[in-house]
């Protein structure tokens, strides 16, 4: 059996690419992707586009942090109870074709988080709903820990704690209501927990 088909010999192979790519000295690196994205594609929510991963492969600093992700994310699944798993962001889009209709709710891609939007006035507000059957809805209410939405492009929506009814509610803050604002702004959104 040739030596570099062998088990052992890839895993040696796979480190020293590694070192090699990460050892790189690239002029005016810095940090090409956000953790958000990163952690959408390491949990399989979204992937990365090809510019994304271009990006990933040509900056030392960014993989570095992606490998650092990637290893806090292992740690992190290793600790959690099995009855709780992790949760590190959920993303969705609007789906519906512009009808002239005010936009009432969105709802995440795995099921676990709706948008609503009120009308009260000249004002929109926003409610964040965890749904109760979520894997991690036991953890996330318990532990309260600080969430934020934001917009296809990064502008951030609502950010706060959920109520033990796992919901968050904010004035919306924008002068756009929500359905021409998703509308230019990438027609998707994420639920993410807040940085540390």
């Amino acid at each position: 059996m040739n030596a570099k088909n062998q088990p052992g010999q890839r895993a040696v192979d796979g480190k020293l690419q590694e070192r090699l790519l990460l050892a790189r000295a690239v002029d005016g690196d810095r940090l090409m992707l956000a953790d958000a994205t990163m952690l959408a594609a390491l949990d399989g929510t979204r992937a990365l586009t090809l510019n994304e991963r271009r990006a990933l492969a040509q900056s030392p600093l960014t993989l570095g942090r992606f490998r650092h992700l990637t290893h806090e994310r292992r740690h992190c699944q290793g600790a959690a109870a099995a009855n709780e798993p992790v949760w590190h962001g959920s993303r969705g889009m609007l789906r519906a074709a512009s009808s002239g209709a005010a936009l009432e709710q969105l709802s995440t891609d795995d099921g676990c988080w709706t948008l609503h939007f009120l009308a009260q006035g000249p004002l929109w507000h926003i409610i964040l709903k965890l749904a109760a059957e979520a894997p991690f809805a036991a953890r996330l209410i318990r532990e309260q820990p600080l969430l934020r939405v934001v917009d296809g492009g990064g502008a951030v929506l609502l950010r706060g704690r959920l109520d033990g009814d796992g919901e968050c509610e904010r004035v919306w803050p924008f002068d756009r209501a929500p359905a021409p604002h998703f509308q230019l702004h990438g027609a998707t959104f994420g639920v993410e927990p807040v940085p540390a």
